[in-house]
């Protein structure tokens, strides 16, 4: 067996290679990088071209140290791509004028390459080793940017933004590598969806998606899927927040951990919630959360009027709710790329599962037009949902012409300042009380025959609210009914008459 001495007993690289346009400020030397790694993978190739694809979706020609052997696996590759032979003798007709190649030795440096070539066993281990060493070279070259761009004193680039740009680059590059991009085989997209379609069958034919904690917007939805945009729109003093929390909170409570059915860790039940609130404060929306969970009406929380047992209660639902994994982010005007910075931080410190944005329009974004502003943040969310794969739930304001029609139920075409939010939802839930407007249209004490139809009217929408699923890209859309207690701020299930129990029991 011949011995590939790499290149004249020094592993480094011919002076034109740079890595991440760093090589002025990086030693070539100081890099981290495997020669006789990638001549035992380039030899397994040229030897045996069916190993080519065991190892083409773990790196590229970009992943190579030495630019010589990098332009050997780009013709090696583009000859196996046209199902033609990648061999020494093939490859020497496309490399004889190379100059890199004739430095170490020429068309004969092909033929100790394929000749030294131990095993084809061992090519994907050879492939990752070389990929995780190119990750080493690129953060390198990261951190270089990142100082370079931190010495230079310029307005167009404020230190905030430089550290919004350096932690999506980071994170670009730490999911490098974890999936395959591109096309995915019928196959692979196939295995995918019966693994969606086993988890929902593992939990009793329920569903594929996190649980809201609400049975019936449960049944329509299939649950929170992941890469999903949720819009959850309605007018002022709907419950809109109020609804997010609940399922914030439901979400976040049922939290466990552990092994999912395809091997994987992660969330077996319920999930790691993150929650913008743009509009109230974090200590707000936790009292939002207390009042629920401790069911003591919120105004008496504000007011501090409570009662011994009633402020125990309190402290104990505080007490129990330590735990949970809801992380809060009350921000307000955040850009829509800070925004998704943080998502991804929190992703990779404790895990996320499902993001609630509280609301869409206090958003910002960089375009100057209010509608094209709308879009982007719009698309922005989107591309957070299916970046992170996870369900994203952003709330929206609907115009004011719902106010105007005799039927103040909200449709789609009442989505507020842009038509991208209805494109790029996968789905829109409006939440609807009439009690609200019934309430306003009270008669005067002398029209009785009024009166009495207005408090029937009154006692069937008494505690009650709909959600209008306007749109669903991956289902049904329809309405589902839901309880609300005010004073709680609390959705709920709602028993229909056939579910009451008969009188006597």
């Amino acid at each position: 067996m011949n011995e590939i001495t790499p290149f004249n007993g020094d592993p480094q690289p011919p002076a034109q290679h740079s890595v991440g346009g760093q090589a002025d400020d990086i030693q070539a030397s100081e890099l981290p990088h495997s020669v006789e790694a990638e001549q035992q993978l380039l030899g397994a190739i040229l030897t045996n071209n069916d190993v080519y694809d065991k190892v083409a979706s773990i790196i590229n020609v970009s992943h190579f140290y030495d630019p010589v052997h990098a332009r050997i696996y780009e013709v090696a590759a583009a000859r196996i791509s046209k199902n033609a032979l990648a061999s020494p003798v093939t490859l020497k007709a496309f490399m004889e004028d190379d100059a890199g190649l004739k430095e170490l030795g020429g068309p004969a440096y092909l033929v100790k390459l394929a000749s030294a070539s131990i095993s084809a066993f061992a090519v994907r281990d050879y492939a990752q080793m070389i990929y995780d060493l190119a990750i080493r070279r690129e953060l390198i070259a990261l951190g270089h940017t990142i100082a370079d761009k931190a010495r230079r004193v310029d307005v167009a680039s404020e230190p905030k933004e430089q550290i919004v740009e350096a932690e999506q680059q980071l994170y670009s590059l730490a999911e490098q590598g974890q999936t395959e991009q591109g096309f995915k085989s019928f196959l692979r997209a196939v295995t995918e969806a019966v693994n969606v379609t086993n988890e929902a069958y593992q939990r009793g034919g329920g569903m594929a998606g996190i649980s809201t904690g609400l049975d019936d917007l449960d049944k329509q939805l299939g649950g929170l899927h992941p890469s999903d945009l949720l819009i959850l729109a309605g007018r002022p003093s709907m419950g809109k927040t109020s609804l997010a929390t609940n399922i914030a909170f439901n979400v976040a409570k049922a939290y466990k951990r552990g092994a999912k059915p395809d091997g994987t860790e992660g969330a077996i039940d319920g999930g790691v919630v993150g929650f913008f609130s743009l509009e109230m404060s974090a200590e707000q929306l936790a009292g939002r959360i207390l009042a629920e969970a401790s069911e003591i009406s919120s105004h008496k929380i504000r007011q501090g009027d409570m009662t011994e047992e009633e402020f125990r209660r309190f402290v104990q639902a505080a007490k129990d709710l330590e735990s949970c994994p809801l992380f809060i982010d009350d921000t307000p005007a955040i850009p829509i790329s800070q925004l998704a910075a943080r998502a991804r931080r929190l992703k990779r410190t404790h895990g996320l599962d499902l993001l609630v944005i509280d609301y869409l329009q206090l958003c910002r974004g960089m375009a100057e037009n209010r509608v094209n502003e709308i879009a982007e943040i719009s698309m922005g969310m989107k591309a957070i949902a299916k970046e992170l794969n996870i369900p994203v739930v952003a709330l929206s304001q609907l115009s004011r012409q719902v106010e105007s029609r005799d039927d103040k139920r909200p449709q789609l075409s009442d989505l507020r300042e842009s038509g991208s939010i209805e494109q790029d939802a996968d789905v829109v839930m409006f939440v609807f009380r009439e009690e609200y407007y019934k309430e306003r249209e009270k008669p005067g004490d002398h029209e009785l025959d009024k009166m009495e139809e207005w408090k029937q009217a009154m006692e069937r929408l008494h505690a009650k609210a709909e959600v209008i699923v306007g749109k669903q890209r991956h289902g049904p859309i329809g309405t589902v009914e839901l309880s609300f207690e005010a004073q709680f701020t609390r959705f709920g299930n709602l028993a229909k008459a056939w579910q009451q129990p008969p009188e006597g029991y």
